[in-house]
């Protein structure tokens, strides 16, 4: 998969919601943009020095453009507010070429679209996708209020509208989403797609799981990671694969820290367990995962983790390094 950095201009930076911006990006010489596939995101370098991903929210088939829309969560660790306030007009920034790790599966019957506030962002453009190409799907979008809800107008205005369902958290106990009803009946050739804050993720995907939808029939993209900070973390040993050299891994840092200090770059983004990008095969011992981005069963496999959150249930770990 191509990781390169692109070099775009920001030409448009509009206000979407309370607390949400759009900014759409262009190449900085006018050249055609890398086509990409709906779910997929960007890796946007930012003026702090830091990166963060945001889903491409705009039609795949457009190669003049990206799209991305980014909330000014307080919360944060730092990426949303330097997009909002250090971010102008104008600016050029370095980005990923487009990565796809929230695809949408070809030959489902139907498919099931859930977004939360700014996880409307991907599922957005999957809702586009699949009404471009004919294929059968309905749309549910939740947020805390009217006025925190972005893109009404297009989706009211789209061609899918009679297929969007809004549903916010102070409106009337009618409109609200109902998971439980929605969610009842799991069919084999029925997909599910959910993205938005971990609180509604969370309540989507255990209502999916208690009502039976199998585990392949559910996709999902976390924006952001929960640190889980044990009391009884200890240390444990990781060895490199290649070397064979050991380096001990102290209950404050993580294996990237820890590898880090050794002088052994693994290449990150996130670091916070959900994006992938240091996913890392498990040769020998017992992980401790603690990422959102491999399903149930793939942690249960114990034949990978992501060293940037994760850690070893065994005294030792033999990373594929």
């Amino acid at each position: 998969m191509e990781t390169s950095a692109l070099t775009v201009g920001k030409c448009r930076k509009l206000v979407e919601a309370l607390d949400i911006c759009t900014f759409e990006f262009v190449h900085v010489e006018g050249k055609p943009l890398s086509s990409f596939s709906a779910g997929s995101h960007v890796d946007v370098h930012l003026p702090n020095s830091l990166t963060r991903q945001y889903s491409l929210c705009n039609d795949p088939s457009e190669t003049h453009r990206y799209l991305i829309g980014v909330l000014n969560d307080p919360g944060s660790r730092g990426g949303s507010k330097a997009m909002h306030d250090m971010v102008s007009e104008g600016d050029t920034l370095s980005i990923s070429l487009p990565k796809n790790h929230f695809p949408l599966t070809r030959g489902a019957r139907s498919s099931l679209l859930l977004a939360g506030g700014i996880g409307i962002t991907p599922i957005l453009c999957m809702a586009e996708r699949l009404a471009i190409a004919g294929e059968d799907f309905a749309m549910h979008y939740a947020a805390r209020s009217r006025e925190r809800m972005a893109f009404q107008g297009r989706i009211r205005q789209s061609s899918f509208s009679s297929r969007s369902a809004f549903h916010f958290d102070d409106g009337d106990d009618a409109q609200k989403l109902d998971l439980d009803s929605l969610l009842d009946r799991p069919s084999s050739d029925v997909h599910l797609y959910v993205c938005g804050p971990k609180g509604f993720m969370d309540a989507v995907l255990a209502t999916a799981r208690a009502k039976a939808w199998p585990e392949k029939q559910l996709h999902y993209e976390f924006f952001a990671g929960k640190p889980i900070k044990a009391d009884g973390d200890g240390s444990f040993a990781v060895k490199l694969a290649s070397s064979g050299k050991l380096v001990l891994v102290p209950r404050d840092k993580t294996v990237v820290q820890a590898l880090s200090e050794a002088g052994i770059v693994v290449p990150t983004s996130c670091e916070q367990g959900v994006c992938g990008t240091c996913l890392t095969r498990v040769l020998e011992g017992v992980s401790e995962h603690r990422d959102m981005y491999l399903t149930p069963g793939e942690q249960a496999m114990n034949d990978q983790f992501l060293p940037c959150c994760s850690r070893a249930k065994s005294a030792a770990l033999t990373p594929d390094m």
